[in-house]
């Protein structure tokens, strides 16, 4: 052998050991199918490294880059998905909710006094009672009275909301604590409902509710910490890697704290009303990162259709010269919008009714004209009652539709007799919007309905109301296909939160947030999808989740 040949045999050496010892995945997803943007793919494995998407081919031929290290995980045909991202939650709040009274089911006045009953006997003495989640829709629509529940307890102050947030029921010993007597004055953006005799019954819509608020012992910082852990385990048993949390600094502050920990991806809001704090906060502190991230403004036009508090056009049906209202002066929300958007700053307003919806587009079309173009991604939380006019202007402005598809099946058991035939025709107007070229994007609004995509997916889908009593769906012109819904709730939401580029798809590159379900959601009938099963969910190439 010369010298040549020994050194060439050396380089071969040289160069074979410099190869990186862990080139092959750490964990190899084989025979799936993979559903991504809109289709199924070609391909039936996903290799992950680190906290990455390696590559997406044949099992046949991704199993060569494997080594006796690889966790190899055969899917066994279950379909894969990007991990699904809840663009509406008030995580904190739904997380205590968890082990607060249940009261969402409660379909008598017997039933609601009862478990609370049962309830206040678990805590001790004088302990705030909050949460609850009550819905008097279930009884035929009679509004709770402190009356109900004084009985039940002098020593517990109770404050239990309705299920859409947007007002609560507080008994005698609440409303003493916060020095509330008959006399109280209405409040702006508010309301303080009364009896014949002009007595307070207990109810505080809306802004009223903050008379009690403002009273509530701050809870500590451990038991933030416990909501969080329970928020995030449960939702990831939903497939659920990412939420967009509605909240304020001290929750962002909650989830700073807790960042080692955190096992779902978090994009957190603030309120709108805040945004110069948010503006400094940022030149403080950054934006965050792909765990955590923050920079999005919350604020309200209205309040909600349940609590009759939503801004309408024209009278509620079943209550004559009612429209509801604005929660904020248009001045004020105008402000703020147009100097939060020329900071930079990331804009989603809440609008429920029709008016709400409309002003909102006023205002977002009247910036649009003095700021500068750029891509804003303003998005409309809820948009549940537009108008067609609307709905183009929508599209005309790329202005997102942030929704909840579970409301839908809900609402809809009664809100033909709050709106009428003609309003209902554009109500949770999910096709419409799609065909109009609106984006959407789908949540929950947890704690206010399940954080259960499936259950959204199924609601989008069939429309079928929780009563049973619309099994060809309600309003079905305005149902949309499996593709559109699993697209709101993956790309879509990571679009409306400027993560398009890492998450919300399964491409080489992005990161490996996934979900394994039992069955293929877009052969099966859509009345069985509610009962699909989340097998594992995987944030970032690491389990959150296993059903086994």
């Amino acid at each position: 052998m010369n010298w040549f040949s020994f050194l060439l045999i050396f380089i071969c050496l040289f160069l074979q050991n410099c190869k990186p010892k862990n080139a092959a995945p750490d964990i190899l997803i084989t025979h799936a199918t993979i559903w991504n943007d809109g289709k199924l793919l070609d391909f039936d494995a996903i290799s992950v490294k680190n906290e990455y998407i390696v590559s997406i081919g044949k099992s046949d031929d991704l199993i060569k880059t494997a080594s006796a290290q690889t966790r190899i995980i055969n899917a066994q045909s279950g379909l894969i998905c990007p991990g699904f991202i809840d663009a509406h939650v008030h995580f904190l709040q739904a997380g205590f909710n968890l082990s607060s009274v249940q009261l969402r089911d409660a379909s008598t006045p017997q039933e609601f006094i009862s478990r609370i009953k049962q309830f206040v006997s678990t805590v001790p003495k004088g302990s705030w009672i909050t949460g609850g989640d009550w819905n008097h829709e279930l009884w035929g629509g009679q509004l709770p009275e402190r009356g109900w529940i004084d009985s039940i307890s002098t020593d517990h102050p109770i404050a239990i909301n309705r299920l859409d947030g947007h007002m609560i029921l507080c008994n005698s010993k609440a409303m003493a604590l916060a020095g509330i007597t008959d006399e109280v004055k209405n409040v702006a953006g508010g309301e303080i409902p009364r009896n014949a005799q002009n007595k307070v019954i207990g109810i505080f819509k809306d802004n009223a509710a903050d008379l009690i608020f403002a009273k509530i012992p701050p809870v500590d910082s451990i038991a933030e910490d416990r909501a969080l852990a329970s928020a995030m385990k449960y939702v990831a048993s939903h497939g659920i890697t990412g939420i967009h949390h509605m909240g304020n600094f001290g929750d962002l502050e909650t989830f700073r704290r807790n960042k080692s920990k955190l096992t779902t991806r978090i994009y957190a809001a603030t309120p709108l009303s805040q945004w110069n704090q948010l503006k400094s906060y940022i030149e403080k502190n950054g934006r965050g990162d792909s765990l955590l991230h923050w920079g999005m403004l919350k604020g309200f036009m209205d309040g909600s259709l349940g609590s009759h508090t939503a801004a309408m056009f024209e009278d509620f049906t079943d209550k004559p010269g009612d429209k509801g209202f604005l929660i904020n002066p248009l001045d004020s929300i105008s402000k703020w919008i147009k100097d939060a958007d020329q900071a930079g700053l990331h804009i989603a307003v809440h609008a429920i009714g029709d008016k709400a919806i409309s002003d909102l587009i006023d205002q977002f079309k009247s910036v649009q004209a003095v700021n500068r173009q750029k891509d804003r991604r303003w998005r409309i939380e809820h948009t549940q009652h537009p108008r067609t006019v609307d709905i183009q202007r929508m599209a005309d402005l790329q202005i997102i539709a942030s929704m909840q598809p579970y409301h839908a099946i809900d609402d809809g058991c009664w809100a033909e007799k709050v709106l009428g035939s003609e309003r209902i025709k554009t109500t949770y107007a999910f096709s419409s919007l799609i065909k109009a070229g609106v984006k959407l994007a789908f949540g929950s609004d947890w704690f206010v309905a399940p954080p259960v995509p499936l259950l959204g997916i199924y609601a989008a889908v069939t429309r079928q109301t929780l009563d049973g009593k619309n099994p060809g769906g309600w309003v079905p012109e305005e149902k949309i296909s499996v593709d559109e819904a699993l697209s709101a709730y993956t790309s879509g939401a990571a679009y409306a939160g400027f993560d398009h580029h890492h998450i919300g798809s399964i491409k080489p590159g992005y990161l490996a947030d996934l979900v394994l379900l039992d069955q293929d959601i877009r052969q099966i009938e859509p009345d069985s999808i509610k009962q699909v099963k989340v097998l594992w969910t995987m944030m970032g190439g690491k389990f959150i989740y296993n059903r086994d």
